[in-house]
């Protein structure tokens, strides 16, 4: 997984690069443009649309200038908007780009121009290391920048966002951002949604090892990360090898959510499953002809590898789930209404086996641990109750953040904005109980089932746009084995 570091650690990282390497900042800097710029072409804009890159003094401005200079080489027709006065001190690396820049390619200030009505603007005014208030004339920057009529694209971060912090002024409100090499907090922050856009990652050349001297406890999950987290099975597996599970789920009028999770968890690959669900709604499951119903709380439950708690459950099953919970020792997986039975019974807490993985969306998590300011002080929390109680915390939402019980805390890359619909909560519920019954430690099936369930979501956001159901990425769970390259 991917350190996210800081923005005081990101000048120390480059140094530990260029050493590395044995490049000068001016050849480093040709390659982030020249990566950049690949991926620029990747995205089929048009060679006739018109770009504007908007630089600063800096060595964001530097990179700016380097990428305008090569899409111009490519026959973009490129202009260059100076984001600074005549007289401003640039960078060495800025300084050098802006005299390398063509003189065909139209430049001008920003502060006496207007902007063109469409086309793309390259945000490379200011980089990681804006912090505090901005000065008079960088506001006004960014308010022109914000002015633009067509795709503002920000390089690393949109100018005027902090990179660890919330963001306390204003900032470019970017339609996407190309950050380079990781990203950086601030962008993975629900209150920087409308600044930061799309989220791309540019692979501009570091290498783990250079990450060694930095200590993190954030990190962004990828897919080159998911083979090693999973378990593999021979051919003479059985049904018993891919996990004997058992979801407490659904309520009169709320049968959809035991369905949507016992799917999930077969499509995800457990042998088994079986479902505790009202007997007078026995007939309901029948959709799913592969799973076995139970109807009575008497039980021996430590029979089960793994079990899913909660999804369509109802607030009136506390004694239920402190039942189970008394008798199972392996973790379980506790959601929706099994989370709001936790906030309403504070003694549950010390029932829930280590291990254990708590799914909450942000209002479930407020009913939990109280209000928060943000999301930094609700990464504080989790984080808090995860070490306190030996838990694993997901906590639902764009780049999901997943908290484990040694305190590291993971942002997953996948993900889709259609996934915003009912439902989705129940299957992520089904795909971790299944990892976990499948004999995964609770931190690999966190891993896995966030990482999946976001991909299955981004696969049926193609082709559903914003009708995807909960269904819809359910069914798409196993073409996200193959994408990783998993049988």
């Amino acid at each position: 997984m991917q350190k996210i570091l800081s923005a005081l650690e990101i000048a120390n990282l480059d140094q530990i690069h260029l050493n590395k390497k044995g490049f000068s900042n001016h050849a480093f800097m040709e390659l982030v443009a020249q990566r950049f710029v690949s991926w620029f072409q990747a995205q089929g804009f048009l060679p006739t649309t018109p770009v504007l890159v908007c630089v600063g003094a800096g060595n964001n401005g530097g990179d700016g200038l380097a990428i305008a200079r090569m899409l111009f080489s490519l026959g973009y027709p490129v202009e260059v908007a100076t984001c600074f006065s005549p007289e401003a001190k640039l960078s060495p690396d800025c300084a050098q780009n802006l005299s390398l820049l063509p003189s065909q390619i139209n430049r001008y200030l920003l502060d006496t121009s207007f902007l063109p009505k469409d086309g793309i603007l390259i945000d490379a005014y200011l980089g990681v290391g804006c912090t505090g208030p901005l000065r008079e004339e960088a506001l006004f920057r960014i308010q022109k920048i914000n002015s633009f009529g067509g795709k503002i694209i920000a390089l690393d971060l949109p100018s005027g966002l902090p990179a660890d912090t919330i963001l306390a002024g204003v900032a470019v409100k970017a339609d996407l951002t190309v950050t380079l090499g990781f990203p950086k907090l601030a962008l993975l922050l629900p209150e920087h949604a409308e600044y930061t856009g799309k989220l791309q990652v540019l692979d501009i050349g570091f290498e783990q090892e250079e990450f060694y001297y930095f200590h993190s406890y954030a990190f962004f999950l990828e897919e080159q990360d998911m083979l090693s987290l999973h378990r593999r099975f021979h051919r003479f597996a059985h049904k018993g090898d891919f996990g004997k599970i058992l979801l407490v789920a659904g309520s009169k009028g709320k049968m959809g959510a035991a369905i949507l999770a016992a799917k999930a968890a077969f499509r995800t690959g457990s042998g088994l499953v079986t479902c505790l669900i009202p007997e007078q709604e026995r007939r309901t499951l029948s959709v799913i002809p592969e799973a076995m119903c139970i109807f009575d709380e008497d039980q021996n439950f430590s029979d089960y590898d793994a079990i899913g708690l909660g999804p369509g459950l109802g607030l009136d099953q506390g004694d239920t789930l402190k039942k189970i919970l008394s008798a199972m020792r392996k973790p379980v997986v506790l959601d929706a209404d099994a989370l709001n039975c936790l906030a309403l019974d504070p003694s549950l807490w010390a029932l829930i086996p280590k291990g254990s993985i708590l799914t909450p969306h942000l209002k479930e998590f407020d009913r939990l641990f109280g209000p928060s300011q943000d999301h930094l002080e609700r990464m504080a929390k989790a984080k808090a109750c995860c070490l306190k109680y030996g838990l694993n915390l997901v906590l639902k939402g764009a780049n999901s953040l997943c908290t484990l019980s040694d305190g590291r805390q993971v942002f997953n890359s996948t993900g889709s904005k259609y996934m915003a619909t009912a439902g989705m909560g129940d299957a992520l519920t089904g795909m971790l109980t299944s990892f976990l019954g499948q004999g995964y430690s609770p931190e690999n099936a966190v891993l896995c089932g966030v990482f999946h369930h976001g991909l299955a979501g981004e696969f049926a956001g193609e082709n559903y746009l914003r009708g995807t159901m909960a269904h819809d990425l359910i069914e798409a769970i196993p073409e996200t084995y193959r994408r990783i390259g998993l049988d």
